[in-house]
């Protein structure tokens, strides 16, 4: 087999990764690669712990397609059995068992979402469940005897409950070393992760030694930032994308986002090499392209692939139409509001309620600042009354608070 050359396969698989251990040793690898026409066997594990992905979740799955494009194996891993453990990283206190059934369901919506990204025919599914479940009560025992508690204890937030005397279940410990012998089971040359999983991924180059296999390199990505810019992407925090949200939400959240955040953006949910990103930066900087544009050309991209080519370009028209030209777009999203929860009285209705109830404001308070900020737009223009008339329902109304629009229903 034919690969791309040494430094082709840096430039895209070094884009945006955190930290690389040990960097030497990729390139030692990918030579090897190369000379002998061996693919690598790259791997990305993911617990199903909830059934619907951010874009957050998709930065490693972009990770594994540039590595899929470069011509190397790629293993997505679904971690079945360690998710009935639930990983602990991050967490100040034990995490809640799911079920079985549970963990299949979302296994399955895993896998629908993933095949957005990644290319099905070259994908190598795998559950752990197939290793850990069939190593019995004499397999475990062997697998913890590779570690000390202490070790475990070294882990940041192991250590911090530790300190703080919270609760440290026995079984939380079994995870780190149950990730680790996921790279034993399957040979792997690269593991991806977050910079939060340092401590799982160096498990797996620990037990490889003691099962005499070269250990694996470890590439890390930051975590990504929601629409906020400083938050960690969360669909709790209100600041991430569905990847199966409808392409003119998606494409309206992305063009939401700062200029700073863009180019993150850039780096880690698209498959365009470093070298083009700085390329684009350069001409931002020099004034040969917009900034403006290369956010449209971002947010179109993205749309495009997690949708098509059709109904990025729709969203993007529509999006000109509401924020650029001040026309309603004939595809924002729906809201059907009763004038019983606007609490509608004299024809009038409360801009702040009705903001709220939109999805567009958190609260009443925030909507209220926004309100006299200006930045709210009713109909295309710019409404800093508290009230709105509303003189017959049905209605229907655009509302815009910032670069986010819908239509709400009332009747």
């Amino acid at each position: 087999m034919t690969f791309p050359s040494l430094q082709e396969q840096l430039d895209l698989i070094t884009k945006g990764a955190a930290e690389i251990i040990p960097l030497e040793d990729l390139a030692k690898r990918i030579e090897k690669s190369i000379a002998t026409g061996t693919p690598m066997r790259i791997k990305a594990g993911f617990d199903p712990t909830a059934p619907d992905l951010h874009l957050g979740h998709t930065v490693l799955m972009r990770k594994l397609k540039h590595f899929q494009t470069l011509g190397h194996t790629v293993i997505f891993l679904i971690g079945d059995s360690t998710a009935l453990i639930g990983d602990p990283t991050g967490k100040s206190q034990t995490r809640k068992p799911l079920t079985r059934e549970e963990i299949d369901a979302n296994a399955e919506t895993y896998k629908e979402q993933v095949f957005k990204i990644l290319d099905p025919e070259k994908t190598e599914v795998r559950y752990n469940s197939e290793w850990l479940d069939q190593l019995g009560y004499a397999g475990i025992i062997k697998l913890t005897a590779q570690f000390t508690v202490s070790q475990m204890l070294e882990r940041e937030d192991f250590h911090k409950r530790f300190q703080e005397e919270q609760p440290i279940h026995v079984h939380e410990l079994l995870y780190p070393m149950a990730q680790g012998y996921d790279s034993v089971a399957l040979k792997c040359d690269v593991e991806l992760g977050g910079t939060d999983q340092k401590f799982n991924l160096m498990r797996g180059r620990d037990l490889q030694r003691t099962h005499g296999q070269a250990p694996q390199i470890i590439l890390m990505t930051p975590i990504l930032e929601g629409l906020d810019g400083v938050q960690k992407m969360s669909k709790s925090l209100g600041n991430a994308i569905g990847i199966k949200e409808p392409p003119g939400e998606m494409y309206g959240k992305l063009m939401s986002i700062s200029d700073e955040l863009m180019w993150r953006y850039w780096v880690f949910l698209t498959d365009l090499p470093q070298s083009a990103i700085d390329q684009m930066r350069t001409d931002v900087a020099s004034g040969a392209l917009h900034p403006m544009q290369a956010k449209k050309n971002l947010a179109r991209t993205i749309t495009a692939g997690f949708h098509s080519e059709a109904e990025a370009a729709h969203a993007e028209e529509n999006w000109a139409r509401t924020f650029q030209q001040k026309a309603i777009a004939d595809d924002l999203e729906e809201v059907q509001i009763s004038s019983e929860t606007l609490a509608i009285t004299d024809s009038t209705v409360r801009v702040a309620k009705l903001l709220v109830a939109l999805g567009l404001a958190a609260s009443a308070g925030e909507a209220t600042r926004k309100v006299a900020e200006g930045a709210v737009r009713i109909d295309g223009n710019v409404h800093k009354d508290a009230f709105l008339t509303v003189t017959e329902l049905p209605a229907r109304i655009p509302v815009r608070l910032g670069k986010r629009a819908k239509l709400a229903v009332i009747a």
